[in-house]
Parts: structure tokens; sequence; C-alpha cells
């Protein structure tokens, strides 16, 4: 298959046009933060994972330390090595590529390949979303950080808010059940009224903890979670035999 014809390829590049645009919003932030254009390039090309980034500097902004930013970030990226455990088994990089692999390993590189269902297409997206959005991130962050004086306050032109919206409009519509809404709420209201009281950082450190605690005496049920709401190979699955129902037929 031509990478053009390949679908996940496809929604690996529409992938990358938007998230990487938001890369113009971490720029500016950055430089209006009190970074310079070197430290704000350094960020985006060796961290490379934007919430953790917009929390460093979220940090840093509200005149927290060093160490409460880095403290912020850690969190926040923590997930990615969790994405890489399951990648790794499911692509098995090998040689130079798995260094490769482990610095594209986000968001949007996960959920490209593991919406496949076929092993080419799955390194296909995942090389595609990964290398696409590190590319214009990194694009659109020097856009941003350049522009950053010009711009002048970049509240004024929503980009504070822009990546926060964009994160919570793509979780909200995937928590499924009361469980996962009532923790979520619950963390909300722990990180606002944790703000006036405790340095910048800390807020979100105290939300994990909650968020830890309900989750380790929860009794939910086991298919209440983080669910996709819209499944984009439904005509595909649609005529395929399920692969499990000789099995059942059997038994």
């Amino acid at each position: 298959m031509k990478l053009t014809q390949s679908p996940a390829a496809r929604v690996g590049l529409s992938i990358s046009i938007a998230t990487g645009l938001y890369g113009v919003s971490f720029g500016a932030l950055s430089v209006t933060s009190g970074l310079d254009f070197w430290q704000t390039m350094a960020l985006s090309l060796l961290l490379f994972s934007g919430g953790s980034q917009f929390a460093f500097i979220g940090v840093v902004a509200g005149g927290g330390s060093g160490v409460a930013a880095m403290s912020a970030a850690t969190l926040l990226g923590m997930r990615n090595g969790i994405y890489g455990m399951q990648l790794n088994a499911l692509l098995q990089p090998r040689g130079w590529r798995r260094f490769a692999a482990a610095h594209v390993t986000i968001d949007e590189s996960t959920a490209t390949s593991t919406g496949q269902t076929d092993p080419a297409e799955q390194r296909r997206g995942f090389w595609t979303a990964g290398i696409g959005i590190f590319v214009l991130w990194n694009l659109f962050t020097a856009v941003g950080a350049l522009a950053g004086a010009a711009l002048g306050d970049p509240k004024q032109w929503g980009l504070d808010g822009a990546a926060v919206a964009a994160f919570l409009g793509l979780l909200w519509p995937r928590l499924k059940g009361r469980e996962p809404v009532a923790i979520a709420v619950v963390c909300a209201l722990a990180t606002v009224l944790a703000v006036p009281f405790v340095p910048a950082g800390v807020p979100i450190l105290v939300a994990a903890l909650v968020a830890a605690v309900v989750g380790w005496f929860s009794h939910g049920r086991s298919d209440e979670g983080l669910e996709p709401d819209v499944d984009p190979y439904a005509e595909q699955h649609q005529g395929a035999p399920r692969a499990d129902r000789g099995a059942g037929e059997d038994s």
C-alpha cells in the first residue's frame, strides 16, 4: 500500500497539522513566562510532551520553583512511559528506531497506532503522527516564540487557554460512566481549592494524589473509564467476520 493511500497515514497527517498548530501557543506563552527563545526550543525539541511543557511554563510563570515545575511536568509525562511499554510490544522497533520511537511516543501517535487493526497500518500511523507532530510542533513553537513579543499579552488572544480547552474537549466526551466523571470533578475541585494555599505547581500534584486515593478505594465497574465515542472504522468492521465467533460456537 502506498503511503498516500494508507488510512492510518491520513489520520496521522491530519492529527499532526491540528496538534502542531498548538505549538504557537506554547512558544508565545513560554517567552512571556520568562524563558528565552533557545530555552523554549529546547523544551520542545528535548521534552516534546505538550502537556508537560505547558505545565512547566505554567509553574514558572506563576512564580513556582524549578523543582515544582519539573515535578508537574514529570507527573504529566509519566503517561508516555506507560504508552511506551504498550507500543514496544505492539510495534517491536529495532536498533536506532527504538530511541526514535521512544521520543515520539505521545498521546496522538499512540492513539493513531492503537486505533488500527493491521500491523503495517499500526506502524504507519505511529510514525506518521509521531514524526509529523514533532516537526510541526517545533516549527510552530519557533513561530510563537519569535512572535511572542509582537503579540503582546497572549491572554488577549486566548492562547493561554487554547491548549487546556483542546485537552478538555478531547477528554470529556470519552468519560463514560458516573464514577470516572465524579473522579474528574473531584480532582478539579481539589485543584481549585488548593490554588490559594499552596505554591504554583503543587495543585496539580494534589489533584493527582486525590485521583490515586479515590482510584485505590474505588469499587466501580471494570468496564467504565475512557472509551472512544466514535469508531472511525465502523464500516470496515461491519463486513468483517468476528474472530471469536467460531470459538464461541464450538464451546
